[in-house]
C-alpha cells in the first residue's frame, strides 16, 4: 500500500523517534469516539502514539513543542471528519505533517471517517464550506494544496450506515497497517556513518521518487570493494523503504548465487515481497511467476554486490516485471554489468573515495573513539590517510587496529604499510592480520575460509568442538580490529577481508591444494580426494559440491590426512563410503553418511562431536573408544535400528535421535550417563523399547514426542534437579510413574494427544517447580486423578500448576471439584470441548485464575460461580448455557472480555452489563443478539452502551 511519496530524504536512515505514531484529528469530531478508540487500539498493541490534550494549544497558533512532536513521530495518521476543516490549528497541523512527509520521508495514513474522500480532495461540501469562512481571514491556498495531496494518499473510507461493518474492526485494519510498517527493522549501517548522508542523497536524485511515479526506475551504485557501496545502498533503503507497497533487500547475492543457486533468489524474492513461500522448478519457471505477481506492485528492490549478468535477469530482467512507481538498486564492482543489462536502462552512480575532511574523521573515531586527539598525531594521521587513499573500510581497520596505540607503535605500524606503497589494498590489510596472536588468526582464518554468514552461536560452537581453545574472546578481537562483524548475530566479513584470509591459506600451497591447512572450494576438494593427494598438513575440511558433482574415489583417501580435525559434508555424492576416517577428528559432521558402520579402525579420542543426520548407519555393535564425544545426532537415520550400548560415552551432554522411522530399541545404558543434559527421541514412531529406569542427573529437556509404539514411561531412581521440561505428546504411553516426583525441577508436562494415558499419579502434585500442564485432546479416557484417601489431599493441593490445559479430555462433573481442590494456584484453565454440565462453585476458591477457556462445552448449562479476579472468559458456542448463567457472566464488571457466541439463549436482563468508564473491555455477542439490541436503541441502557462502544456496531471499511 503506497501511502507518501516525498522528494528525497537526508536522515531518516538514521533517525531515532520518540513517537511511533501522530495522531491529527478533530477533537469535537472524534476525540471521544472513534479516535479515542484508534488510540485505545494502538497503545494495546505498544504502538507508542501521541494524541494532543489540546494544553498544547495556544490559541490559533501551534506551540513549537508540538510541531517538534510532529517531526519525531514516524508515522502522522490523519483522521479526516465533517468538522476537520473548520479548524485553522488542524490544517496549521496537517502543513507540517505533508512537509515532513516531504523532506523527511515520514509515513502519512490518512483514514476518511464519514466523510467522502472527494470532498477532502476538491474541498466540497463541509470542507468547501469551511475554507469559504477561513478565506476572510487567512490565505487558504496552502490549506488547499495539502488537503488535496492529503486525500490522494492511499488510506481508509469508514462511511458509517446500515451495512457497514464493526467499527472496531475497522480500527483493527488500521492498527494492523501500522504495525506492519513498524516491524520492519531498519538495516544495520555503520558504527559511525561519515559522508554518507550526501551520497545518498545523489542517489535517491536519480531514483526520482515522487516524480517519475509512473515509471520503473533502476539504479546502480557502482565501485571497488570497500569503498561503501553496501553501506549507502543500507541507508538508502531504511531512507525510503516506507514508501513502497513492498520492500526487499537481497543481500550478497553473488555469495548466495554461486552457492545455493539463483532459484534460490527467486525464492527469497518471492517471500519477501509477497509473503508467498514458492518452490520454483527453476529460474526459466521463476521469472513468469515474479512478473505476475510483482507486475502491479509498487516495490523497493535492492540487489546487493551483483557480479553477474545471469542474476540480473534472473531477478529483475525488465522494468515490466514491476508496478508503476517501482524501484529497484543494484550494487556492484562491475560497471559494465550496469551498461550490459540492455534489457533495461540503468542509471549508474560511481561512489568517490572519502574526502580528506571525512576520511580525518572517520579515522580518528576508529582510532580514538571520540576522544580528543592529541596535536602530536597529526602527522600521523595524515599519512595513514594518504595511504588508505578515501578507502572507507581501509581507514575503519587502520583506525581499529592502531586504537589505543602510542606514537612510537603508529609510527612502526605505518612504516610497514608504507614498505608496500604499490601493492593491493588487500595486502595492506594482512598487516591487521599480522598484528593478530596466534589463536586469533586460527580464528580469523577458520571463519574466512567457512563460517561467513553463519549464526556466531554456531561458528562458536564449531570451533569449540573443533580445536583446542575457547573462541569466544579471539572473535571478540577480530570484531574489535573491525576484521569480523557482528550482524544481526551472524558472523560477517567485508569482501575484501575474506579474500584476504582466504589468499592468506592459499600461499600456503600455491599450486597444491593438498598442502593447505583449509580446504573449501570444491574443485579443490575433489581433486585431492580422486588423486589421492591429502596431506598432514589439512585441518579442516568442508565438503559442499554442486548437484551434478560425485567424488570418485577407493574410500582410503583419507589416510593421509592424518592431522584433520574438522570433517564436515554437507552436499556431496561419493562412488563409496569412507573405508578410514582420520583419529584425529573432533568433529565429524557428516549428513547422509553412506556407510552402514564406521571404519573398523575409527578410534577417535578426541572427537567431541558426530553428527551424522539422515544416514545410512545401522550401529549393530557398542560405541568404544569415543570417551571424549559430547554431541551425537543421528536425526533421520532410518536404517537405524537399535541404539547400542553406549556407555563407552561417558562424557555424552547431547543426543538426537529425532525421525528415525525404524528405531525400535535403546539401550538401557542410556539411562544412566549422568552428564547426559539433552535427550531428543522424537517421531521414532516404532520405538517400543526403551530404558526401564533413569538417572540423569544432568538432564535439562527429554522428548518423546510422536513415539506411537512406546507405552512404558521409565521409573526416575534419583532426584533431577534440571530436568525443565518432558515432552510425551502424541506417544503412546499409558501409565506415568509414582517416582515422577523425583524430576524436582521440572516446569512444564507435555501430554498432548497421549490418548492411551487414563490417569496421573497423586505424586505428580508433589513436584514443587511444575508450573503448566498440558494434556489436551486425551480422547482415549477421561484423565483421572489418581490419589488414596483424604489424608494425602493436604500434599496435593501444594501444586504449583499455574497453566493447565484439559481441553477434548471427557472431562465429567464429577471430577471437576477435584481439578480444582489439586490445581488451587491455576491462572490461566482450558476447558474446551468437554462434556460436564456445571461449572462449579468451588472454582471461586481459586484466586489466582485470571482467564478461563469454556468453548465448545456443548453439554455446559450452568455456571454457579466465578474465580474472584478472573479477567478473561470465553465461552463460545456453549449452546446449552442458560439465560441465568449468561446475564451472571455479564453482569460482572471485573471481566475485561467476554466471548459468547452461538448461545441458544440470549440474557433476560443486560442492565448489570453497563460499562464502567474506567474499565475497557470486549464483548463478543451471537448475530441474534445483536438483531434483538438494535431493536432497543432507544432505551436509555442501550444508548449508553452504545456511546460507550461496548457492542460493536456495524460500519463499512473501504481502502480508497
Amino acid at each position: 500500500m503506497a501511502h507518501v511519496s516525498p522528494s528525497t530524504s537526508s536522515s531518516s536512515f538514521f533517525y531515532s523517534y520518540t513517537y511511533d505514531v501522530f495522531l491529527s484529528f478533530r477533537g469535537k469530531d472524534t476525540r471521544k469516539g472513534f479516535t479515542g478508540s484508534l488510540y485505545n487500539a494502538l497503545r494495546q498493541r505498544g504502538i507508542h502514539t501521541f494524541i494532543d490534550d489540546e494544553g498544547l494549544r495556544v490559541g490559533e497558533e501551534i506551540a513549537p513543542s508540538l510541531l517538534n512532536v510532529i517531526d519525531d513521530s514516524r508515522i502522522a495518521i490523519v483522521v479526516f471528519s465533517k468538522d476537520y476543516a473548520s479548524s485553522s490549528f488542524c490544517l496549521k497541523e496537517l502543513v507540517k505533517i505533508l512537509e515532513c512527509a516531504d523532506s523527511k520521508g515520514r509515513l502519512v495514513l490518512p483514514v476518511f471517517y464519514d466523510v467522502d474522500p472527494s470532498d477532502v480532495r476538491y474541498q466540497n461540501g463541509s470542507y468547501g464550506v469551511a475554507l469559504a469562512k477561513h478565506e476572510k481571514r487567512h490565505n487558504v491556498e496552502e490549506w488547499r494544496k495539502v488537503l488535496s495531496k492529503a486525500a490522494n494518499l492511499s488510506g481508509w473510507h469508514f462511511k458509517q450506515g446500515p451495512d457497514s461493518e464493526y467499527e472496531y474492526v475497522f480500527i483493527n485494519k488500521i492498527v494492523e497497517e501500522v504495525s506492519n510498517n513498524l516491524k520492519r527493522v531498519p538495516l544495520h549501517i555503520a558504527d559511525y556513518p561519515v559522508g554518507l548522508q550526501p551520497r545518498v542523497q545523489e542517489v535517491t536524485k536519480l531514483l526520482r521518487i515522487g516524480v517519475d511515479d509512473d515509471k520503473v526506475k533502476m539504479v546502480g551504485i557502482h565501485g571497488i570493494g570497500g569503498i561503501g557501496k553496501t553501506t549507502i545502498a543500507c541507508a538508502l533503503y531504511n531512507s525510503i523503504a516506507d514508501r513502497f507497497e513492498a520492500s526487499c533487500f537481497l543481500s550478497n547475492v553473488r555469495e548466495k548465487a554461486s552457492k545455493n543457486g539463483l532459484v534460490s533468489l527467486q525464492e527469497s524474492l518471492l517471500l519477501e515481497l509477497v509473503g508467498e513461500d514458492v518452490k520454483l522448478g527453476g529460474v526459466n519457471h521463476g521469472i513468469p511467476i515474479i512478473k505476475r505477481r510483482l507486475n502491479q506492485k509498487k516495490v523497493l528492490l535492492v540487489l546487493d554486490d551483483v557480479d553477474n549478468l545471469q542474476q540480473l535477469r534472473a531477478i529483475a530482467g525488465g522494468t515490466d516485471w514491476f508496478g508503476s512507481g517501482s524501484r529497484v538498486v543494484i550494487t556492484t564492482r562491475d560497471k559494465h554489468l550496469l551498461r550490459s543489462h540492455i534489457d533495461v536502462k540503468v542509471k549508474s552512480y560511481g561512489i568517490k573515495e572519502l574526502n580528506k575532511v571525512e576520511a580525518l574523521e572517520l579515522l580518528s573515531w576508529n582510532a580514538f573513539k571520540g576522544n580528543k586527539v592529541d596535536p602530536s598525531y597529526a602527522d600521523l594521521l595524515n599519512r595513514a590517510i594518504r595511504y588508505a587513499n578515501g578507502l572507507p573500510l581501509a581507514l575503519t581497520i587502520i583506525g581499529s587496529n592502531l586504537l589505543g596505540k602510542s606514537l612510537d607503535e603508529w609510527e612502526s605500524a605505518l612504516q610497514n604499510y608504507e614498505q608496500r606503497p604499490n601493492r593491493s589494498i588487500q595486502e595492506m590489510l594482512t598487516v591487521s592480520y599480522e598484528g593478530l596472536e596466534d589463536i586469533q588468526k586460527e580464528i580469523f582464518l577458520d571463519i574466512a575460509c567457512f563460517f561467513v554468514g553463519e549464526k556466531l552461536e554456531y561458528v562458536n560452537n564449531m570451533l569449540m568442538h573443533g580445536r583446542s581453545f575457547n573462541p569466544e574472546y579471539g572473535i571478540g578481537v577480530l570484531i574489535q580490529k573491525s576484521l569480523l562483524m557482528d550482524k544481526y548475530g551472524h558472523a560477517a566479513m567485508h569482501d575484501l577481508v575474506t579474500e584476504m584470509g582466504r589468499e592468506i591459506v592459499r600461499k600456503e600451497s600455491e599450486v597444491e591444494p593438498g598442502n593447505r591447512s583449509r580446504l573449501w572450494f570444491y574443485e579443490d576438494i575433489i581433486h585431492v580426494l580422486e588423486e589421492d593427494m591429502g596431506s598432514e598438513k589439512t585441518e579442516i575440511m568442508i565438503i559442499d559440491l554442486p548437484e551434478d558433482e560425485e567424488v570418485y574415489w577407493t574410500g582410503e583417501e583419507f589416510k593421509k590426512m592424518k592431522n584433520l580435525k574438522i570433517l564436515k559434508v554437507t552436499n556431496a555424492k561419493f562412488s563409496t563410503g569412507p573405508k578410514h576416517l582420520p583419529n584425529t577428528l573432533r568433529v565429524l559432521d557428516w549428513e547422509g553418511y553412506p556407510s552402514p558402520c564406521l571404519p573398523p579402525d575409527f578410534r577417535p579420542r578426541k572427537l567431541s562431536m558426530m553428527n551424522l543426520p539422515n544416514s545410512s548407519l545401522k550401529l549393530d555393535n557398542p560405541l568404544k573408544n569415543f570417551r571424549s564425544l559430547s554431541h551425537m545426532n543421528f536425526e533421520g537415520c532410518e536404517t537405524l535400528v537399535q541404539l547400542p550400548d553406549i556407555s563407552g560415552v561417558p562424557n555424552l551432554t547431547e543426543l538426537c535421535l529425532d525421525d528415525c522411522k525404524n528405531l525400535v530399541e535403546v539401550h538401557d545404558s542410556i539411562g544412566f550417563l549422568h552428564k547426559l543434559r539433552k535427550l531428543s527421541v522424537k517421531g521414532c514412531t516404532s520405538l517400543s523399547t526403551f530404558p526401564h529406569s533413569i538417572n540423569l542427573t544432568s538432564l535439562e529437556t527429554l522428548s518423546l514426542w510422536g513415539c506411537s509404539s512406546l507405552r512404558n514411561f521409565p521409573e526416575i531412581l534419583g532426584k533431577m534437579e534440571f530436568l525443565e521440561g518432558v515432552d510425551l505428546g502424541s506417544s503412546a504411553i499409558e501409565a506415568l510413574p509414582h517416582s515422577i516426583q523425583n524430576l524436582v525441577g521440572l516446569r512444564w508436562l507435555d501430554l498432548i494427544s497421549c490418548n492411551w494415558l487414563s490417569q496421573l499419579p497423586s505424586s505428580i502434585f508433589l513436584l514443587p517447580k511444575l508450573e503448566s500442564l498440558e494434556a489436551e485432546y486425551c480422547k482415549g479416557c477421561q484423565i483421572l486423578i489418581n490419589y488414596e484417601g483424604q489424608e494425602n489431599m493436604g500434599s496435593i493441593v501444594s501444586s504449583k500448576v499455574k497453566d493447565l490445559h484439559f481441553r477434548s479430555c471427557n472431562v465429567s462433573d464429577e471430577f471437576l471439584p477435584i481439578y480444582f481442590t489439586c490445581f488451587p494456584n491455576i491462572e490461566m484453565l482450558h476447558l474446551g470441548a468437554n462434556n460436564f454440565t456445571t461449572l462449579p462453585s468451588c472454582i471461586k476458591d481459586c484466586r489466582f485464575l485470571t482467564s478461563v477457556c469454556l468453548d465448545n462445552c456443548k453439554q455446559l448449562q450452568h455456571i454457579t460461580a466465578l474465580p474472584p479476579n478472573i479477567k478473561t472468559l470465553s465461552a463460545r458456542n456453549c449452546i446449552s448455557l442458560t439465560s441465568h448463567s449468561t446475564s451472571m457472566l455479564l453482569s460482572q464488571e471485573q471481566i475485561f472480555q467476554i466471548g459468547l457466541t452461538n448461545t441458544r439463549r440470549e440474557p433476560h436482563c443486560l442492565s448489570g452489563f453497563e460499562r464502567n468508564s474506567q474499565k475497557s473491555r470486549f464483548v463478543l455477542f451471537s448475530e441474534a443478539w445483536t438483531r434483538n439490541l438494535g431493536n432497543l436503541r432507544s432505551s436509555s441502557m442501550c444508548s449508553s452502551m452504545a456511546s460507550h462502544h461496548s457492542i460493536p456496531m456495524k460500519a463499512t471499511a473501504s481502502k480508497c
